[in-house]
């Protein structure tokens, strides 16, 4: 089997708003099969970074994004997960309706077809998520539910980068263990390289394979082991006790 050359490639990157600098020289390399953390106090620009890789933000410098043989991509598909989905818990939208929006262009409130039907079943299957969930309504999933739909409209189709924006914010202990497990095996199973932002360090210990402290400009970078002992990390979160020890 070949080598998978999938990546994503940071270099430069600059955002401005509102005549405010954000984002500088910002360079970052996420492989494939990786998963990075990206960590960093309240305001240090990660929700801005993802918004730019988006194509939510204009910026400066290059994203430069490879397929598994190495080819530069010019329309890269980005999964993502938002911390939260906004959004009336009245709707009637349902799980169906949802996913069916990601495989047609067809008005979901139309009907479905068959074929849409079993896609969006075998879409939750992905995740490990139940066909029951389909007929349910979103405002009527638990948040635990609606990160794993939230997971599977991002993997679909399967992503040449996969963001996960603080994805379990509202998910308890359980439920934050079984999505991180999940995105463990995906990782392993399609190789897609994945940014993961994250106030828990434990989380970032536990699962990532590399992390990178942003702070406007990304301050320290490599293995997670590494990057987490360093006295950049210990002193932005605090972890350093009287007389320089570490906890």
């Amino acid at each position: 089997m070949a080598e998978c050359k999938c990546s994503t490639e940071i270099r430069s990157l600059g955002v401005r708003r509102h005549g405010a600098q954000i984002l500088h020289d910002v360079n970052l390399d996420i492989h494939h099969g990786e998963i990075l953390a990206l960590i960093g106090q309240n305001g240090a620009g990660k929700s801005t970074l993802l918004k730019a890789l988006l194509g939510r933000l204009p910026h400066t410098g290059t994203v430069t994004f490879r397929n598994p043989q190495g080819t530069v991509l010019k329309e890269p598909h980005i999964g993502y997960v938002p911390q939260n989905l906004v959004f009336d818990r009245a709707t009637p939208v349902t799980v169906q309706d949802m996913l069916s929006a990601n495989l047609t262009r067809f008005p979901v409130w139309l009907g479905h077809h068959k074929e849409q039907k079993e896609c969006a079943a075998q879409m939750l299957q992905r995740v490990g998520g139940s066909p029951d969930l389909l007929p349910k309504r979103l405002g009527a999933l638990s948040g635990g539910e609606l990160q794993l739909v939230l997971l599977a409209f991002a993997l679909e189709p399967m992503p040449d980068l996969l963001l996960l924006d603080e994805p379990v914010s509202a998910v308890d202990r359980r439920g934050i263990e079984l999505f991180y497990d999940l995105v463990t095996h995906m990782r392993k199973q399609h190789e897609m390289p994945i940014i993961l932002v994250s106030h828990d360090l434990s989380h970032v210990m536990k699962y990532a394979n590399r992390a990178a402290l942003l702070d406007g400009t990304i301050v320290v970078s490599g293995p997670v082991e590494e990057v987490m002992h360093t006295d950049a990390v210990q002193e932005a979160f605090g972890l350093k006790l009287a007389g320089g020890e570490t906890l």
